[in-house]
């Protein structure tokens, strides 16, 4: 099944996979960013892929990557009657989070989406109601992505030496 959907991708939007990799039994599609809506709408309505249930998607920093691919929108998609799933990465550098909405797709991709919003930063173009739905409003940052220690480098009241740090 996976080298049919990788051949359905490839014919239909030849400049949208830019890459693939098989990670235990999940295969992992990397496609362009400007291409992801069109993808994510041909996989769900496409009659024999039929991935129609949205079963995660998720925000992911990489802060080691290079600037134009330290952030990664991740969908993970299962097409229920085949039992198949796969996942969809899609990466962008830090000065452009804006990614396409799903939510006209699958409702439930909008809280999904809030949440991303909320802890990374991703701009949903196109979300109903882009507000934050875990954190406050005054929080002026991201909690979840990498840009801050994790612990307090000023504190001098622990010994890391007995913990292999």
């Amino acid at each position: 099944m996976t080298e049919l959907i990788l051949q359905k991708l490839k014919e239909k939007f030849p400049e949208a996979v830019v890459g693939f990799e098989q990670q235990y039994d999940f295969p992992i599609f990397i496609i362009d960013k400007n291409h992801i809506k069109e993808v994510l709408t041909e996989l769900k309505i496409d009659e024999e892929l039929n991935f129609h249930f949205l079963t995660t998607m998720c925000g992911i920093h990489y802060p080691d990557n290079p600037q134009e691919s330290e952030f990664c929108m991740m969908y993970q998609l299962h097409n229920m009657p085949k039992n198949i799933r796969i996942r969809l990465k899609t990466f962008m550098p830090k000065s452009d989070l804006h990614v396409p909405t799903v939510t006209d797709l699958w409702k439930t991709a909008n809280w999904m989406e809030r949440q991303e919003y909320d802890f990374f930063g991703f701009i949903f173009e196109g979300h109903p109601n882009l507000t934050r739905i875990l954190n406050m409003d005054e929080m002026n940052y991201h909690p979840l992505r990498k840009e801050y220690p994790l612990e307090d480098l000023r504190r001098d009241d622990k010994d890391d030496k007995m913990f292999g740090r």
